[in-house]
């Protein structure tokens, strides 16, 4: 290849990185955005991002509304985000399971995968009582101070979890200092005692929650299933006596049925 070539070839991979970061900065949480929004978020020139976003419009991965000058993802997007659910095929097995230990709880029962450097929630599950948590797919949760969090870092072969606290720690957002470090050895200790990961009150000072790993046979993917609640509802000593012990076996029963799938 010619060095004019090579030149071209690092252009392409670079418009391409930035092109999905841009997409990384939407979520259920923020599913619309301006140019000066995207701009701020990754760091780019709003005109490199104004660029960016035309390209990805007229490929149909962003919607433009005009009149609010605003962006939220396109079809092309959703497409993709289906094939890597239909892939998992792990949300649409674990679902009724799910919704049946959230209906005889009052809990949050939810579902997440590692995305980067947070938490994605694929599947959650909530009962029709008003005194419950209520989050949907695609919302994306910290790490260090989550059960799920706390879990998948505990699951992980040590040296990798090492690189990945690292990064977390280069990152500083949300903060991780000491304190936190020193709540994730309790929480993995607790995992490789017990398989569980509590968070209580550390991410949100209102809530409880517990999480174990889900894991089968000739599964690729670690996926982590969590139970939370108000923590005047969800209370430790019933996190303890009476849902941990649901939760642990739902997430037995779910890696049975997933076993049986080897392609899951």
């Amino acid at each position: 290849m010619t060095e004019q070539g090579k030149s071209q070839s690092s252009s392409n991979v670079a418009a391409l990185t930035r092109g999905l970061e841009i997409l990384r900065c939407f979520s259920a949480r923020e599913p619309r955005m301006s140019n000066s929004d995207l701009a701020r978020l990754t760091g780019l020139p709003k005109s490199t991002v104004s660029r960016l976003t035309k390209t990805l419009v007229d490929h149909g991965y962003l919607r433009h509304d005009v009149r609010k000058r605003q962006y939220f993802v396109g079809p092309s997007v959703l497409a993709l985000g289906y094939s890597a659910l239909s892939n998992l095929r792990v949300a649409d097995i674990a679902r009724p399971h799910m919704q049946a230990l959230a209906d005889s709880t009052g809990a949050l029962i939810s579902l997440a995968i590692r995305d980067r450097l947070s938490m994605l929630y694929i599947e959650a599950c909530s009962s029709d009582t008003l005194l419950t948590l209520r989050m949907g797919r695609g919302i994306r949760m910290p790490i260090i101070s989550t059960s799920i969090g706390r879990a998948f870092l505990a699951a992980l072969p040590e040296k990798e979890r090492d690189y990945l606290v690292a990064s977390l720690e280069q990152k500083q957002e949300p903060v991780v200092g000491p304190k936190e470090l020193d709540a994730l050895t309790r929480e993995i200790k607790r995992y490789q005692e017990d398989g569980i990961c509590l968070s209580l009150g550390e991410w949100n000072a209102d809530v409880n929650a517990a999480a174990t790993s889900i894991r089968w046979e000739g599964g690729t993917e670690l996926i982590i299933i969590s139970i939370s609640g108000p923590s005047f509802i969800i209370t430790e000593d019933l996190l303890m006596e009476a849902l941990i012990p649901r939760l642990k076996q739902l997430a037995q029963h779910i890696s049975k049925h997933l076993s049986s799938f080897p392609s899951v």
